[in-house]
């Protein structure tokens, strides 16, 4: 394929499938060819609703000769296999987070992009949303000086109460530190760049949990992985950060504040596109709020950033190389918390370049 929209197909028809769909059906730029399931009726159902051509098992979407992106949207466990599944097949793969369950398989991943000349992007994709990339603008201006230091939260109940089919949330793989801890370790790295070491510690409250709606409501599953983590991170730029990623705590609670050495940046809920986004000055005796611009339209972001830089032959941002990093941290944490030391990563990223003021996901540039 040499010109016009970009051919994509999705591999995965759970819960998160249509925050996708509902996006890329109405991006100009990208045309969805396929939808496929391990359950095919789910695929077709999807399919229907969203008027995609073709549904079916992983075959048979790799097997449509325009679709040139496959966006992998299955649970973490698998994400290796398919993704690797597509790449043989001569796709790009853009993925749902984590890459992989490890970063020895994501290294691996990567290597066969490359050897093939294919391209590997992953979510989250939140930090090109207005908010975040708001965010990065105000940094990059010195509005709060140099950045020294990064405190991010993220706690609430989990997830068994309101999502049908909970337990993989709570495998390896996941949890609150693999599941979450992406949205927020993404969004400090996309500010602060990459990270040098981490330490950690980490706690299972109890050993099983609840389903609490639909129709396995009231069923009793084991827990797998630790569900209160909390972490120091140093980043290579000599700024640092502590986070905290639960699953245990009743109350919702998001947040990343970076202080600099001339004032504090309130950041949005990374897990969200929009503001609010709030600066407070050295002096100051209440936070402002600051502009928001860029675009909220949600997940897919990345896909499109990504299937306009094949178009033009530069990097794109959600990147394969970004999201190893994120993964190498978050094992790294898991690993300190496990040993009680330092754990010093061996990857590093360059910061994604800001989106242009320009971008929009609702404007045809592919022709």
């Amino acid at each position: 394929m040499t010109g016009g929209p970009v051919g994509v197909a999705l591999v995965g028809a759970g819960a998160i499938s249509d925050a996708y769909l509902r996006n890329l059906t109405t991006f100009p730029d990208v045309r969805v060819l396929g939808v496929a399931d391990l359950d095919v009726a789910r695929a077709e159902e999807k399919a229907r609703a969203y008027g995609v051509p073709v549904a079916g098992d992983v075959d048979a979407v790799l097997a449509v000769p325009e679709v040139e992106i496959v966006v992998n949207l299955t649970i973490p466990a698998a994400h290796a296999a398919v993704a690797t599944a597509a790449l043989r097949a001569g796709k790009h793969v853009y993925g749902e987070k984590p890459l992989t369950l490890d970063p020895e398989e994501g290294e691996k991943l990567l290597a066969e992009a490359a050897e093939r000349g294919l391209r590997v992007g992953n979510a989250p994709d939140t930090f090109l949303g207005a908010g975040l990339q708001s965010a990065q603008r105000a940094l990059a201006s010195g509005l709060i000086g140099a950045p020294v230091a990064a405190t991010a939260v993220m706690q609430n109940p989990g997830p068994e109460s309101w999502h049908p089919n909970p337990e993989f949330l709570f495998q390896r793989g996941a949890g609150p530190l693999f599941d979450i801890g992406p949205y927020y370790l993404t969004a400090l790295v996309a500010a602060l760049g990459p990270v040098a070491k981490v330490a950690a510690t980490a706690r299972k409250a109890r050993p099983y949990r609840v389903i609490g709606s639909g129709p396995k409501g009231g069923t009793r599953f084991a827990v797998e992985v630790p569900t209160h983590v909390m972490a120091l991170l140093d980043f290579a730029g000599g700024a640092s950060a502590s986070s905290t990623f639960s699953f245990d705590s009743p109350a919702h609670v998001t947040m990343i504040e970076i202080i600099g050495t001339e004032g504090s940046l309130s950041l949005p809920d990374p897990n969200t596109f929009g503001g609010p986004l709030k600066v407070r000055a050295a002096g100051d005796d209440d936070w402002r709020e600051l502009p928001v611009e860029g675009t909220t339209v949600g997940r897919g972001l990345g896909v499109l950033d990504m299937a306009r830089a094949l178009r033009g032959g530069v990097p794109h941002r959600a990147s394969g190389s970004l999201a190893l990093h994120v993964l190498e941290a978050m094992a790294a944490i898991a690993g300190s918390a496990e040993d009680g030391e330092f754990r010093h990563l061996s990857t590093t990223v360059r910061e994604p370049e800001p989106l242009p003021a320009d971008w929009n996901p609702e404007e045809a540039t592919l022709s």
